[in-house]
């Protein structure tokens, strides 16, 4: 479902906005849908992220101990990993 919307922007940025659409082979329409849907996922995304840093998660380290544990498994099953270039 979509709804119609009026909405004002400066020549500038409407005219960059037209740009980019085209570029990227889109109606100016679907790029500013897919614009603003990108912006309010970094909005969500951003706060998710301070929330994790104020209840003092460290979910970096957790993610790097996993691949390492991960790489250990992978080695005795499978012997040891080739060099990365």
């Amino acid at each position: 479902m979509t709804a119609k919307v009026t909405l004002s922007f400066s020549d500038e940025t409407i005219e960059e906005a037209r740009r980019f659409a085209s570029r990227e082979g889109l109606s100016l329409s679907a790029w500013m849908d897919q614009a603003a849907r990108e912006k309010a996922l970094r909005e969500v995304f951003t706060a998710h992220a301070a929330a994790v840093g104020r209840a003092g998660l460290d979910l970096e380290s957790a993610a790097l101990a996993d691949a390492r544990e991960v790489g250990m498994v992978h080695d005795v099953l499978f012997g040891r990993r080739p060099r990365a270039a």
